[in-house]
């Protein structure tokens, strides 16, 4: 359980080696798919990539993890406290010296990390969207902001010209890598609307449960009939949206991150593929994509890679 102190104390923090090794095991442990993504990476990169989870991980778990109900406005007003030590090179925490080093190593920019905690203020008084606009402003901030955290790791390629005429300005895959992390959001939304229910929070928006007549005691009473699938066929097709727009930015990434950023869409995006398999019971069973499955999409995200 994270615990905060506004005045925290003096200790020996872990060496650099012995930070990321440690974000690298709270990736693995709470991330697998994602985790397998970062494997593809060159070094320097996957373990950036693990030290920002982990930190995202930190996060979440003050208004989700098990000391969640200790949490207050206060408590997030301390943690902007901590992330700013983070960003003037001050450690505090073990994990926070891979952070540091990742700020340093590629430049990272504080906003989105900034956007995200707000992403968590959110969670402290809202259990309920009335709209998809409200939901997706949440969306971003708990999760399209991590497409923005990673994407200065990530590095956008250089653009070769054809011609003097075209313009030698690289492409900006913001939006892109944004749309990521929204569609990653909405699937976790999907698959974890049984668990989410038994917390009292609807993250579904009410004005789209009320268009398929479907109510929220229905939806906390955990009712799969025709009116749910077809509410979760229009869900997933939504989610689906902002993967294919989030797959037009690969491209403009850095060769030795396509592989890895293909890998990892394709992995996250079969968790909608398992729900259909599930038929839409979100409540009683978890949406698991089989490990074979997973083997089999590398060699493609690979190709992907390659090609598009």
């Amino acid at each position: 359980m994270l615990q905060l102190s506004e005045q925290p104390r003096m200790k020996t923090l872990a060496s650099l080696d012995d930070a990321y090794e440690l974000c690298r095991q709270i990736t693995a442990k709470y991330a697998r798919t994602f985790y397998l993504g970062t494997l593809l990476m060159p070094e320097a990169k996957r373990r950036a990539i693990w030290a920002i989870y982990a930190w995202c991980r930190r996060t979440d778990e003050l208004v989700d993890g098990p000391g969640a109900r200790f949490t207050t406005p206060e408590t997030l007003d301390l943690w902007e406290g901590y992330l700013e030590s983070i960003f003037a090179g001050t450690p505090i925490e073990d994990t926070d010296v891979a952070m540091v080093d990742t700020v340093e190593r590629f430049s990272l920019d504080i906003q989105p990390f900034r956007d995200m905690i707000s992403g968590q203020r959110m969670d402290l008084y809202r259990s309920r969207y009335q709209t998809f606009e409200d939901l997706e402003l949440y969306c971003y901030r708990v999760a399209g902001t991590v497409g923005l955290m990673s994407l200065p790791v990530m590095g956008i390629a250089p653009v070769v010209r054809s011609s003097p005429w075209e313009s030698s300005e690289p492409v900006d895959p913001s939006a892109e890598a944004v749309a990521l992390g929204i569609a990653n959001q909405l699937t976790n939304i999907l698959r974890d609307v049984g668990e989410d229910a038994r917390r009292g929070r609807i993250y579904l928006p009410l004005e789209e449960l009320a268009l398929f007549d479907y109510t929220e005691e229905d939806l906390l009473n955990g009712v799969v009939d025709e009116r749910w699938q077809q509410l979760m066929r229009f869900q997933i097709q939504r989610a689906r949206k902002f993967y294919v727009k989030a797959e037009k930015g690969i491209l403009a990434l850095n060769p030795d991150a396509r592989w890895p950023v293909w890998s990892a869409t394709m992995l996250y995006s079969q968790i909608l593929e398992a729900i259909e398999r599930n038929e839409y019971d979100v409540f009683s069973q978890r949406a698991v994509v089989p490990r074979y499955r997973k083997m089999i999409s590398l060699p493609l995200a690979w190709l992907r890679a390659q090609v598009l």
